[in-house]
């Protein structure tokens, strides 16, 4: 091996480097990701000359690294919960601030945790909830951008979006439409594709099912059984009177219409382990053990069972899920995903956000169940009085010509559902798709740690290797301009 001599100043600032990383790990640890809540009052309707209704929008802010002049801002486009889950789960961010000496902001979703326009009644009546759309959204991201950049210090700041899943999707699409606002963006597990007509209903639990299987062999065919095994003894009163008491359900199953209540929430529950199968514990969506789908197969591994010893063991591995802190006393079946509110995305899922799924029962580890989009529009209108406009994402952003989209690197996990939906080829010169096959739900997004994959670990350098091109990029844009004003001044 050739050994080569290194000044000593690259000594020093290898030095630098390492302490800062460490002072990093160090304030991180101790802050545990520390922000300043503020509110911006924006419009309620941002495309109408003749609503005049205001609301205010939260966001936290972290300055800490905030250089003197025209700092870079990192601004994670929320998505469908309260924005405190997202900024304490996109670690990533947190990272790379001391680094790029950046502002970190992060903007919650109209609608979510406290950012309600109508108070408590927003989501009473279809005239106050019509504003839940992710064009109203953007513009709300873009108003704050623009106060954010009325600070002198801050006027010629490059910003970069960063989002994961709906919140990727949200930081993609203002990059496409709001360029001269935003340089860049980070969209990690943005399904931006998931919508009719241009990805198979059934391909997000085609990826669940491989999820499983490869976390052993029988897990999803115990899985596909149990499904009939949990009909038949949900159909009469004894079978629902054994599954309440076996299960531990905090509430009990009186009838089938519950028992299919019951299956829907097993439905999503794999779904989610599917989505955060993350190399180390987590308490993204639920407090998780690392790899869960891998800890819920541990129980399914014999393929001879059958009847009520197969879902016992279900139970088991459920439990995996639902209480792996130990602290449930019952099985609640109300929420899948504890963390995430969910309500609001229902109703955008009714109106603009239409990503059916479906299964065969074949080719996944669920029952059949054909994607009927009558019904689902009749289901939403009987809600919310809504009928879903499943063209419309894609007439407003694109789905089939991504060709002139620009400074956006689309990361996607191999492990995770939505990749299904997801950009997994390069799109322009500088619209980058980067694969990453040990990956599960925007893992990439998340905060370092001693178990990321090496796939990870690369992606993360592509990451800011293409944040550091866009911040560069913009700021000889702005020098070049200053020179041209003085040229014709």
């Amino acid at each position: 091996m050739e050994y080569r001599s290194f000044s000593v100043a690259f000594f020093l600032f290898l030095a630098f480097q390492l302490t800062a990383s460490l002072l990093l790990f160090k304030q991180l640890e101790e802050s545990d990701y520390k922000y300043e809540i503020k509110t911006i009052e924006l419009p309620v309707d941002h495309f109408s000359f003749a609503v005049n209704n205001t609301f205010k929008l939260r966001y936290l802010v972290n300055d800490t690294w905030q250089r003197a002049q025209d700092s870079p801002i990192f601004f994670y486009t929320g998505n469908e919960g309260s924005i405190e889950l997202f900024a304490k789960n996109s670690g990533f961010m947190w990272d790379i601030a001391i680094e790029f000496g950046a502002v970190l902001i992060f903007a919650e979703h109209r609608y979510y945790g406290e950012s309600q326009p109508f108070g408590n009644r927003s989501f009473s009546d279809p005239k106050y909830l019509g504003y839940l759309t992710s064009q109203q959204a953007l513009a709300d991201y873009v108003d704050l951008i623009r106060y954010l950049r009325s600070d002198p210090r801050k006027r010629e700041s490059p910003v970069i979006a960063f989002g994961g899943s709906y919140g990727g999707m949200l930081s993609a699409w203002i990059r496409m439409k709001y360029p001269h606002i935003v340089q860049g963006a980070i969209a990690a597990s943005a399904p931006i594709l998931y919508f009719p007509e241009v990805v198979s209903c059934g391909a997000f639990l085609k990826i669940v099912t491989s999820d499983f299987g490869a976390a052993n062999s029988a897990c999803p065919k115990l899985i596909r059984k149990s499904w009939s095994e949990i009909t038949s003894l949900g159909s009469t009163a004894e079978g629902r009177k054994w599954l309440t008491e076996n299960w531990k359900l905090c509430e009990p199953l009186n009838n089938t219409t519950q028992v299919e209540g019951l299956k829907s929430w097993l439905n999503d529950v794999y779904g989610n382990l599917a989505m955060v199968n993350y190399p180390y514990e987590s308490n993204f969506l639920m407090p998780l053990p690392a790899y869960p789908v891998s800890a819920v197969c541990e129980h399914l591994t014999n393929l001879t069972l059958t009847g009520k010893p197969l879902l016992e063991s279900l139970y088991r591995s459920i439990n995996t899920y639902a209480n792996y802190t130990g602290k449930a006393t019952c099985l609640s079946t109300d929420e899948s995903a504890e963390n995430l509110d969910s309500h609001g995305w229902e109703y955008q899922s009714c109106t603009e956000m239409v990503m059916p799924t479906c299964s065969d029962g074949e080719n996944d580890m669920f029952e059949p169940n054909k994607w009927d989009f009558k019904k689902f529009s009749d289901d939403c209108y009987a809600t919310y009085k809504v009928r879903p406009q499943s063209y419309l994402a894609c007439q407003e952003y694109g789905c089939d010509s991504l060709w002139t989209a620009t400074n956006i690197v689309f990361s996607n996990g191999l492990l995770d559902p939505w990749t299904s939906g997801g950009v997994l080829r390069n799109v322009s010169s500088s619209a980058i798709a980067v694969i990453i096959p040990e990956g599960a739900h925007h893992l990439d997004l998340r905060g370092r740690n001693p178990n990321d994959p090496y796939s990870v670990i690369q992606a993360r350098k592509f990451h800011r290797y293409s944040i550091r091109k866009w911040i560069r990029q913009h700021r000889e844009n702005q020098m070049s301009r200053r020179v041209q004003i003085k040229m014709y001044t």
